[in-house]
């Protein structure tokens, strides 16, 4: 259950499964990007900046329609079937849900790009270094928005810089001199009370009105759970994770993945995967619709209608989906005895 609303401004972190490393290449965080782009443009996100570790990534972000999950649920499902596909590998690769917190006031925001920023130097294989050359890690360091806010690489079209350096106040210049000294500073002196404040509550950073007032918000979504918008065939033991439940569905309909983002009058990628989302995920057809890049629930459950209706006139369809039925079924098996 998250805090979801209209403009509102997340700090979300993704982790490997099991710590494990979630870029091993440089092709790999270059996919990410692209996927991160893709992902920000299909769901109108407000990126404020990013930075990619080894085995996380940290963004901030802000949601002008409230689609927070729907967003997440597309670009990890795109980007886990290019890894696992690239690196011959299958499963999870990101563990479980991914984290985040509303950060709902300026000073936090600005703040919190700093702590964002700075995690490449703290890493352990810098831990001896100076402070300058520490700062010159942090200015070489290509996997992050930084360099881009500081003037020294191009601003990246997907990143909008503006609501972090419009802070700094004065010409675009000065501001990138500003923030660079400010998060600079950081190498030097860690802000002890962010830190702090980042660790009490799981929903928010921000002051002590900014988290009683979203912890209200979450304890009204509590109350309010039991009616739910979207309609979802959940079956919370069961569940499939999305993309083993895609991986299933691709490789029974023997196709590439891509197929899934393609219109096609008379494949069965996408009835079937809307289908499956929303059955053996237990997805709602809001979420299913981010990741399968459709617009709307409605347009997912068109899909499973196609499904339904193709059943009862083609037998190839009924053993096509029974397989999918098996092949899920082994799999949850499988891990009930590992």
């Amino acid at each position: 259950m998250r805090i979801v609303y209209e403009g509102a401004v997340y700090h979300v972190a993704i982790r490997g499964n099991n710590r494990s490393v979630i870029f091993k290449i440089k092709q790999d965080r270059e996919r990410f990007l692209e996927k991160l782009a893709e992902s920000c443009r299909l769901f109108d996100i407000r990126l404020y900046l990013f930075c990619l570790m080894s085995n996380h990534a940290h963004l901030v972000l802000e949601t002008p329609h409230a689609n927070l999950s729907e967003f997440m649920h597309r670009l990890k499902t795109a980007y886990t079937v290019y890894f696992n596909k690239r690196h011959n590998q299958s499963g999870h690769l990101f563990q479980g849900r991914f984290r985040s917190s509303v950060v709902d006031e300026d000073e936090y925001i600005l703040k919190l790009s700093r702590y964002v920023h700075l995690n490449p130097v703290y890493v352990k294989a810098h831990e001896s270094k100076s402070g300058k050359e520490r700062i010159q890690v942090l200015r070489d360091y290509q996997w992050s928005s930084y360099r881009g806010y500081i003037g020294q690489c191009s601003q990246l079209d997907y990143v909008d810089y503006d609501p972090v350096l419009t802070m700094m106040g004065g010409s675009k210049k000065k501001e990138q001199s500003v923030y660079r000294k400010f998060v600079e500073s950081g190498i030097r002196d860690i802000d002890a009370a962010f830190i702090a404040a980042k660790q009490v509550s799981r929903f928010c950073i921000g002051s002590d009105l900014c988290q009683e007032r979203v912890n209200d918000r979450y304890e009204d979504l509590v109350k309010s759970y039991d009616v739910k918008e979207d309609v979802s065939f959940r079956r919370e033991g069961n569940l499939c994770p999305v993309e083993t439940v895609l991986n299933a569905v691709f490789e029974i309909l023997h196709v590439k993945p891509e197929c899934l983002y393609r219109r096609s009058m008379n494949s069965l990628v996408r009835p079937l995967s809307a289908y499956a989302l929303c059955h053996y995920s237990g997805l709602t057809q809001r979420e299913a619709a981010g990741i399968m890049g459709l617009h709307s629930g409605a347009a997912v459950s068109l899909q499973i209608k196609k499904l339904h209706s193709d059943l009862s006139l083609n037998n190839e369809t009924k053993e096509i989906l029974q397989k999918l039925k098996e092949r899920l079924a082994r799999i949850k098996a499988q891990e009930l005895t590992s």
